[in-house]
């Protein structure tokens, strides 16, 4: 992957390089006296978008399927790849705050053209794919909810372009604060399917608890690692180290030391909160389908339907839906960021946000409106599953070089990874590939 003339550890080729996302860069003040939680609030907000890709509408399936199949068993597989998430975030946000360079920018300094190049596309195809999902989310939740046909469905949420467009010349934290209030709407939501569905939280502690069953049962293996290998989204990582510098913090080793200390509790926190929806999707999913002998349930638009009846009002699927349409819509939010991100960091080419968020969308659209068109909720339900194929094709071609270049001194100078962390990180990065590997494998042979 890398040029053989490079020295193993090379410092940034260019001193000199355009700011990430320039429009917001480094526009919001960090306040220097005052306490703690006044500095971290002021820190708090990149976090969250980051943390809707893990509760994104690609995940509900697998996770639907999981608890449906098996019971609460495999929330200990939800737990674990939220901890792998949360250390490849903290690396993401450190990369940011320490060199001023997001990830796109650190491989197009370190990487030759023809590799920069292949890495872009890649990415390209897992942020179109990302994106894809989240509009046959939110088109599946607004035919459940309102009966509106599916096609018609994806052509409505090519309007969020403009919501996006309109917070962002407002400001970055309006986007931020509409993030957290999607966030809140899941959270509520699943607060009331919790009180319909009244789950076993015995069972549910127990869950928790790794199972030498996940691996020993090859159907719940085979769920597990579909659930492990899709959680991190690989352009989460691209967007967490350039939304990191929206802050304004102090430049110094001690102002840098405070930024990453407070933006990692930020993502950590945001993804205590993704657990939980993640988590609860499995856990309604077993204390309805699954206590009901119901062990088949797999797609969203089954799940919907199958929730009245089981759980005696029309309100638990009214819930579940909205849930869904949120989820989707805030997924779609920092899709936009992404993209804009990923381009400008690896091609150096600035192109204005509308036009950026028209083609990433183009791209989602047309094929989801050909496959609905001829295959129905079905075929959307199947685009589904293949969105997260690809997203899993391109992760380790993201943690790979996030982890290289946090854990090289010549980049990060006294930031660099300790050896616990490094370790740590290159294990987590080997459990990816391996787990995305045997995924590819299974979906395809």
């Amino acid at each position: 992957m890398e040029n053989n003339v490079e020295l193993k550890q090379q410092p940034w080729r260019q001193d000199r390089h355009q700011a990430s996302l320039p429009e917001v860069h480094r526009s919001m003040k960090i306040p220097t006296k005052g306490s703690w939680i006044k500095k971290f609030l002021a820190f708090a907000g990149p976090g969250y978008l980051v943390a809707v890709g893990y509760m994104d509408p690609g995940n509900w399936a697998t996770s639907i399927a999981g608890g449906s199949m098996f019971g609460y068993t495999l929330l200990s597989v939800i737990f674990i790849s939220n901890l792998m998430a949360m250390i490849l975030q903290a690396l993401a946000g450190k990369l940011g705050i320490v060199t001023g360079r997001d990830l796109a920018q650190a491989c197009r300094d370190h990487y030759t053209k023809p590799v920069n190049f292949v890495l872009w596309i890649l990415c390209e195809l897992a942020i179109a794919a990302c994106d894809l999902a989240e509009v046959i989310g939110s088109a599946i939740a607004l035919y459940l909810l309102f009966g509106i046909p599916l096609v018609y469905g994806v052509l409505i949420t090519a309007v969020d372009v403009l919501i996006v467009l309109l917070l962002q010349n407002k400001g970055f934290r309006y986007i931020e604060i509409l993030v957290i209030v999607l966030i809140a709407t899941i959270g509520g939501c699943f607060l009331v399917e919790y009180f319909l569905a009244r789950p076993n939280f015995g069972a549910i502690t127990q869950g928790f608890v790794p199972s030498v069953e996940i691996i020993t049962n090859p159907t719940m293996l085979y769920i597990a690692i579909g659930i492990l290998g899709a959680t991190v989204m690989p352009h989460n990582l691209y967007l967490h180290s350039s939304i990191v510098q929206t802050r304004r913090f102090d430049q110094s080793s001690r102002g840098k030391r405070q930024a990453i200390k407070y933006a990692t509790w930020d993502s950590s926190i945001a993804l205590m909160f993704a657990l939980f929806i993640n988590a609860s999707i499995l856990i309604i999913a077993a204390a309805t389908f699954h206590e009901a002998g119901m062990t088949n349930i797999a797609e969203i638009g089954d799940a919907y339907h199958m929730l009245t009846p089981l759980l005696g009002t029309t309100l638990g699927s009214i819930v579940f839906g909205v849930a869904l349409l949120a989820s989707g819509q805030n997924s779609t939010l920092t899709g936009t960021l992404a993209g804009q991100i990923v381009m400008e960091g690896f091609l150096n080419i600035r192109m204005k946000p509308w036009l950026r968020r028209l083609v990433t969308r183009m791209i989602a659209i047309v094929p989801a409106v050909i496959v609905t068109m001829m295959y129905g909720e079905k075929g959307a339900g199947e685009l589904l599953i293949l969105s997260q194929v690809i997203l899993s094709l391109q992760l380790s071609f993201a943690v790979v070089p996030l982890v290289k270049f946090t854990s090289d001194p010549a980049k990060m100078g006294e930031f660099v990874n300790k050896p616990w962390m490094k370790w740590l990180a290159w294990f987590v990065t080997f459990v990816i590939i391996v787990l995305n590997v045997y995924l590819l494998y299974n979906t395809f042979f």
